[in-house]
């Protein structure tokens, strides 16, 4: 591959990273640019998949003292294993939705048309949570009833249609569902370690037979890249959203889904 794909891959790495923690969706964003820039990267959409591992690390790394703790007080501590059974329990509907849908979204849904519906429909609908707030009754992970987390985990499996995101979805599920707003969001950050792992295992596993030595390169130079790009987002997400809130992100995704549909119909 040439020069001008692993530009690309940097390029589209940094996408990722940026928008993946955000509510704006990051493979919406990646379906958008490689569309407008013409990638000629991996075959079976498995670069797009696998870069977002890069952006799941850096919240690994970025919490990665709360996350050994809570693997060494697992069977010792009950708040630890109830943070770890909420995580799980949220994971199941996307895990189990996403084994038999995974065809019809990849070959369907994988579309500049459904992302910018997507984006102006969820833009409305972070404006009317924000500007209707239940009355917040759950301050900490490890205190989700199971129920909760299950709740929590169905809004994440929506974000398996493109421009949903899937941050987007599951924090503003949570804060439906009674939970403050910066344990939601810290929620989503956990919640998208088990969720992207699986499916980029799963997307490998499905495209096994595409990767190449050129392939594989490339898909480094956008993982690496999403990984540096997502520590900085990890970073100022919580202090951002404390201060703001949401609706920011609600103008901007339903201004870049309006330009979309601009550049759809004018080309």
């Amino acid at each position: 591959m040439d020069l001008t794909t692993f530009l690309d891959a940097v390029f589209l790495g940094t996408v990722e990273g940026l928008t993946e923690f955000l509510p704006v969706s990051s493979t919406g964003h990646l379906i958008l640019f490689i569309d407008l820039i013409g990638f000629n990267g991996p075959s079976g959409k498995v670069f797009e998949i696998v870069i977002q591992l890069g952006a799941i690390l850096a919240v690994c790394w970025a919490y990665r003292a709360r996350l050994f703790g809570i693997a060494r007080g697992l069977f010792s501590n009950a708040d630890d294993f109830h943070f770890a059974r909420n995580i799980i329990v949220a994971f199941l509907p996307a895990m189990v939705i996403g084994a038999f849908a995974h065809g019809f979204i990849k070959s369907v849904l994988f579309s500049p048309w459904v992302v910018a519906t997507s984006l102006i429909l969820g833009g409305v609908v972070i404006i009317a949570v924000e500007k209707n707030l239940p009355v917040v009754r759950h301050h900490a992970i490890e205190k989700f009833p199971p129920l909760l987390a299950l709740k929590i985990g169905f809004c994440q499996a929506l974000a398996m249609i493109p421009g949903v995101s899937r941050a987007g979805a599951t924090i503003m599920g949570a804060m439906v569902f009674n939970v403050d707003r910066k344990t939601a969001t810290e929620f989503s950050f956990f919640l998208a370690i088990p969720t992207m792992f699986a499916a980029t295992v799963y997307d490998v596993y499905k495209n096994w037979a595409f990767m190449t030595a050129d392939s594989v390169s490339v898909i480094a130079v956008g993982f690496v890249t999403a990984f540096i790009a997502a520590l900085i987002v990890v970073r100022a997400m919580i202090a951002f959203i404390s201060r703001h809130g949401f609706i920011p992100f609600a103008w901007y995704r339903i201004a870049v889904g309006t330009a979309i549909f601009a550049l759809l119909i004018l080309r």
